[in-house]
């Protein structure tokens, strides 16, 4: 059975690299063999409204699931819920990018758009990876790194930022870590 990858992405400037992280996932070699089939990786994208300033959902290949999808894919008690539907359907989360606010929303539990409402749902038996990308005075703000920990100590795994020059202009920690790093790491896991 192919692994079902879920990715979510935030209103950071590093979702205009989705595109990328998204083809890249779907090119990994394969190393699932059952009976001699080779199997690829099953991706869906579930996109905040803000990450869409940042790349077009005919960018990528891939299911992509907005907040739109979760009201209008419900309308009677026996319908299925789209975050808890996500949920069951995946093997593995990435966020990524996951900005400040988000990282905030997830650490306090709010959970009020689809990517926050799949995450307080989220099976802690599954794997979720979390990508930090925000300005680096975000990043260094007293209340960020206890948001990590928090996030760390539900269980996810953070993939570090790494230092870069950022769309701001700025040059510091914080950027999202790279395309390759976040391949490596679901293909690890997988």
């Amino acid at each position: 059975m192919a692994p079902c990858i879920l990715i979510g992405c935030t209103g950071s400037v590093a979702s205009v690299r989705i595109p990328l992280l998204v083809g890249e996932l779907q090119n990994l070699e394969p190393k699932y063999f059952i009976l001699c089939i080779k199997f690829q990786p099953d991706i869906r994208l579930v996109a905040t409204d803000h990450s869409l300033h940042f790349f077009k959902a005919d960018q990528v290949s891939v299911p992509i699931y907005t907040d739109k999808d979760h009201w209008e894919t419900w309308s009677k008690e026996e319908d299925p819920v789209l975050h808890i539907e996500l949920r069951k359907w995946a093997d593995l989360m990435l966020i990524a990018p996951l900005d400040a606010n988000t990282m905030s929303k997830m650490a306090t539990g709010l959970c009020d758009n689809l990517l926050t409402c799949i995450v307080r749902a989220w099976d802690p038996t599954k794997r979720l990876l979390f990508a930090p990308a925000m300005n680096t005075y975000m990043w260094n703000h007293p209340v960020t790194s206890g948001h990590v920990e928090k996030l760390k100590a539900f269980g996810y795994t953070e993939v570090p930022c790494v230092t870069r020059k950022l769309a701001c202009g700025d040059i510091g920690f914080g950027g999202m870590a790279e395309i390759s790093t976040l391949v490596s790491m679901v293909a690890s896991l997988i």
